[in-house]
């Protein structure tokens, strides 16, 4: 090479951005690059890189590491050719000495690069699973997992994805990785794997998905025993997968490793075992966890092993973080911690450390956390475990200034920035911003500062830390906060005489009594009394927000005569502000719900939850599965049936406190404004508790007379309104009853064996007790009450084929399975379905009968002395209008319109104005008079403790309805005018559709 040659090409060299242009020189010359040396095309790639130098070094490796001059020769055409190929590879090469370390040992792994789809621009769990599935032991995972990193770091060096964006991929290649992990410790001792269940939770940037390159993966486990296993044998066997798991992915091969698996944020850190149940967990953090532990909580996120398990952590464990920040000295506490993380780090570090430093990644991450558990707790869009989304919702909810919001999202993606490209040059685990000219150089140009590296990055960073530190201290220590994290503390001592005037200003009907009540719960120096008069205040404001404020305040003192007494009672109370404020709605809304919380007081706890997932009602399943196990363990059927009807009465009151609270609203919840979804959800509600409980009470009962097999098939089948899922609180179940002989069972026996079954259900659900009982009505079954209460499937089948009337099949409309043998169910719908839905739909006569049959109930059944007009079934415009119409629909046209054949009138009535069966308005109309007719069934039921077609009389029990409906005070005859407005709408259309007037 010339001389002239030499000065022209290190001049170009100097000018692309290579710091050691003589070494750059001799790599250009070298074999591997004779073809391309001369491309300009090649120098403009790398000069645009981090570091030139280390990314043609890197280039060099890897193409003497090609197994051959064809390998070597097809990425050079392809890396001059491609030029998303040439700006990843090269760009990687540039910022990762140690994935260009990788790519010297896995030479192919270049190929990874290629591809540049739309799919593979922001890859997901799935793509990364899919990506590491081929990996069979520990080693074959490690080059898996760095092929998969070299993919994610090319799209952030290339600026594809943004540092969340970068973030996010890194939790979710650590989410597959460790599902990987731990299917190979499950492989390696399928004993153990069979023996438990096992869930991983993520905590920590791994699971608030913000992950760095390199970075302990924080988690924790959760172990059950699987079915029919031992709990302390299942535990042993879930600590060997996890502890396996962890080597797996910490052990150093010759691969290296992949990053460490940290579980030391497990209930009581190292000193805890490894794995423990979920009610091990629950107990701990009810009785022991500080309150850093909550704050930990925030990020938890089921990420392997048994996902039911994992939901199920997370699902009891959230309500907790939200309460923390009711906790004693709450605020105090999250700055103590804050202040003992600074003062750990060694002096001659705290000016680079840019993650616990002062202006650092920590500082804005604990003011967001700080800011999401005392506001989370009444808000429910501030509870993401990422930091930059929960600092977006905190502006948006203007708990944040937007202007503090938008630089300390700047601030924060900055330094995030700055530590994974620290991170990605060699792959350790460092938050320290590296004190060597060229190591600064190449992060200064990794952030796209170019003209004066170092420079620019000095200053950069030392303005964003600054902005952090200033905004953090402001946010972070406001006085504010610590008055949130309380309930509102209002008059605490109020003597005689202003007590009686603010309870009538309060609106006390008996205010010597409501005193009486009060001072009984305020006096003394108890714990109790002290917690109490500090409630006092506030809960006498929102009984007051009631119709019947003195039965609100009678029913606190009754249940804290009841419970006073119990620490998690008072702890309840005190610390957690939502179930004060549940309780008091409960306690005021009527009889129903203080009556089923008064037999069984500590159902006060299911209030407890500040999100309200305390009261979501359970499912079906679930129900089941409790009764059924709590039947299980019964010594006879008495005893099994009287567990059933006890998760009954405390699953009614999950469901009526939850009820009250979504329609009368708290100051953290407001009412809910879909009147339609109330009533579906407390009649799905009620209908799977009382579908759950029958199951329980027939297995009691076949248990305690015939062992583990009844001598016949038997089945119940859901009628009415328990088969349309629309059972109020006051609702009997109607039912058929059928059954079949099994083989080799004589008729006779298995006759007298279902009929004992049917009339021991009968007897023990109607016991006497402090349960309510629960009624089963088989009078929808053939011949009524002159038939047979039980028959078998060849009897319904001759009776219907012979002897149904018009009446029976549109009874049948609502036939559904609820409990029992589910073959036989399934036969007993397949056999009705005739009947129900009839080919070509009903003839002119059978219409006629419909109508004729209807006319008749209408003049005959409304009892003697009711207003017609505002008689939610049989009143014009109500339940009994709607139904017959919708059910007129199904019988006419379910044969040919398949979204006719449900059980439930809301569903059946959307389906038929999708079917352009009627009008959108005409539709609209039915729903809002029928969702209306069932608000007020349910609410006098809630008001009154017992069932009811018609408003209430007396004023304040009507009244009662009216708030439950959204009425306030005063509105009473607003409400009874709305009720016969819709309701004479509703008419209308009952007479143009049903009797085709």
């Amino acid at each position: 090479m010339t001389p002239g040659r030499r000065s022209s090409t290190f001049t170009r060299l100097l000018r692309h951005g290579f710091t050691d242009a003589t070494a750059a020189e001799r790599l250009l010359d070298s074999a591997e690059l004779a073809a391309v040396r001369d491309d300009p095309v090649l120098l403009e790639a790398l000069g645009a890189t981090a570091d030139p130098d280390l990314a043609l070094h890197g280039l060099v490796r890897l193409l003497e590491a090609q197994p051959g001059p064809t390998a070597r020769r097809e990425l050079l055409d392809t890396l001059i050719a491609a030029k998303p190929l040439r700006d990843r590879l090269l760009g990687v090469l540039g910022a990762s000495a140690a994935l260009a370390d990788h790519l010297a040992r896995h030479p192919r792994d270049w190929e990874v690069l290629v591809t540049y789809e739309p799919r593979d621009l922001h890859p997901g769990v799935a793509e990364f699973e899919r990506g590491l599935a081929e990996a069979a032991d520990p080693v074959a995972l490690r080059v898996a997992y760095r092929r998969c990193l070299l993919s994610i770091a090319a799209r952030d060096v290339c600026g594809t994805t943004d540092v969340a964006q970068t973030a996010a991929e890194l939790a979710d290649l650590a989410t597959a990785t460790l599902r990987a992990a731990l299917a190979l410790a499950e492989a390696a001792a399928p004993e153990d794997a069979a023996a438990c269940r096992l869930a991983v939770i993520a905590m920590g940037k791994c699971g608030g998905h913000e992950l760095n390159y390199v970075s302990d993966v924080d988690v924790i486990f959760v172990g059950e025993a699987a079915e029919g296993a031992d709990e302390a044998k299942a535990l042993r066997s879930a600590t060997r997968l996890a502890s396996h798991m962890m080597r797996i992915c910490s052990e150093t091969t010759v691969e290296g490793s992949i990053w460490p698996v940290d579980a030391n944020l497990r209930p009581e850190g190292r000193n805890g075992p490894l794995v423990r149940t979920l009610s091990s967990h629950l107990a701990y953090y009810q009785r022991w966890a500080k309150t850093w532990e909550f704050q930990a909580l925030l990020k938890a996120r089921p990420v392997a092993g048994d996902p039911d398990l994992g939901q199920e952590y997370v699902a009891a464990l959230e309500p907790m973080v939200w309460k923390a920040a009711e906790r004693d000295n709450f605020v105090a506490d999250v700055q103590k911690m804050r202040r003992r993380v600074v003062e750990n780090i060694p002096a001659a570090e705290v000016d680079r450390e840019l993650k616990l430093g002062p202006g650092g990644l920590r500082d804005v991450e604990f003011a967001v956390q700080l800011l999401q558990l005392v506001h989370g707790r009444t808000d429910a869009t501030l509870r993401s475990g990422t930091t930059l989304d929960a600092l977006q919702a905190l502006a948006a909810g203007g708990y944040v200034g937007r202007a503090d919001a938008v630089q300390l999202d700047d601030a924060y993606r900055f330094l995030r920035s700055m530590e994974h490209r620290i991170q990605l040059y060699r792959l350790r685990r460092t938050h320290l911003v590296p004190e060597d000219e060229a190591d600064l150089r190449r992060l200064g140009r990794s952030l796209g500062l170019r003209t004066e590296p170092v420079t620019e990055l000095i200053r950069e960073w030392k303005q964003h830390t600054g902005v952090v530190r200033r905004l953090h201290e402001k946010l972070f220590y406001r006085p504010l906060l610590d008055a949130v994290a309380q309930l509102a503390p209002g008059e605490t001592r109020l003597s005689a005489e202003a007590a009686r005037e603010r309870l009538e200003a309060l609106g006390y009907a008996d205010p010597a009594a409501a005193l009486r009540h009060l001072e009984a719960l305020a006096s003394g120096v108890t714990r109790k009394s002290a917690i109490q008069r500090t409630l006092l205040p506030v809960l006498l404001g929102w009984f007051a927000d009631s119709a019947d404020p003195d039965a609100g305040l009678l029913n606190f003192r009754k249940v804290s005569d009841a419970l006073g007494k119990t620490p998690w009672y008072l702890r309840l109370l005190r610390d957690e502000g939502a179930a004060a404020e549940n309780l008091a709605r409960v306690l005021s809304a009527g009889r129903l719900a203080p009556d089923l919380l008064m037999r069984a007081p500590e159902a006060v706890a299911l209030l407890g939850d500040g999100d309200g997932g305390g009261l979501e009602p359970r499912g079906r399943a679930q129900l089941e599965q409790e009764i059924l196990a709590a039947a299980g363990r019964a010594d006879n059927a008495e005893d099994g049936v009287r567990a059933a009807r006890g998760v009954r009465r405390r699953e009614l009151f999950r469901t009526a406190a939850a009820d009250i609270v979504d329609s009368y609203g708290t100051d953290t919840k407001p009412v809910e404004a879909d009147q339609g979804a109330l009533v579906d959800r407390v009649g799905g509600a009620v209908s799977d508790l009382t579908a759950a409980t029958l199951a329980g009470t027939l297995r009691a009962v076949v248990r305690d007379g015939w062992g583990d097999t009844l001598p016949t098939r038997f089945v119940m089948i859901g009628m009415g309104r328990f088969g349309g899922h629309e059972l109020g609180y006051g609702s009997d179940a109607d039912v058929l009853f059928v059954h079949e002989p099994r083989e080799g069972v004589a008729e006779r026996e298995a006759a007298d064996a279902a009929g004992k079954v049917v009339a021991e259900m009968r007897r023990l659900l109607q016991i006497p007790s402090a349960d309510p009982p629960l009624l089963i009505d088989a009078d929808l079954r053939p011949e009524g009450k002159s038939g047979p209460l039980v028959r078998t499937l060849k009897s319904y089948e001759a009776y219907y084929r012979r002897w149904s009337l018009v009446w029976e099949s549109q009874a049948l409309l609502r036939a559904e399975p609820v409990a029992g043998d589910e073959d036989l169910g399934r036969r007993f719908i397949e056999l009705v379905d005739p009947l129900r839905y009839p080919a070509e739909g009903l003839g002119e006569d059978a219409v006629r009968e419909i109508r004729r049959l209807k006319a008749r109930m209408e003049s005959e059944r409304l009892p003697r002395g009711a207003d017609p007009k505002l008689h939610t079934k049989l009143g014009p415009g109500g339940l009994s209008d709607v139904e017959w119409t919708v059910q007129l629909l199904q019988l006419r046209h379910g044969w040919a319109e398949p979204g006719l054949r449900t059980t439930r009138t809301r569903q059946a009535l959307a389906a038929a104005c999708a079917a352009d069966l009627l009008g959108a308005e005409e539709a609209a109309i039915l729903d809002e008079a029928w969702v209306l007719a069932t608000r007020v069934r349910n609410a006098v039921m809630l008001v009154r403790g017992r069932a009811g077609d018609t408003f209430p009389t007396e004023s304040r029990e009507l009244a009662a309805v009216g708030r439950y409906l959204g009425y306030g005070d005063g509105h009473a005859g607003d409400m009874l005018d709305a009720y016969r407005r819709t309701t004479r709408r509703a008419r209308a259309v009952v007479e143009e559709l049903f009797y085709g007037a």
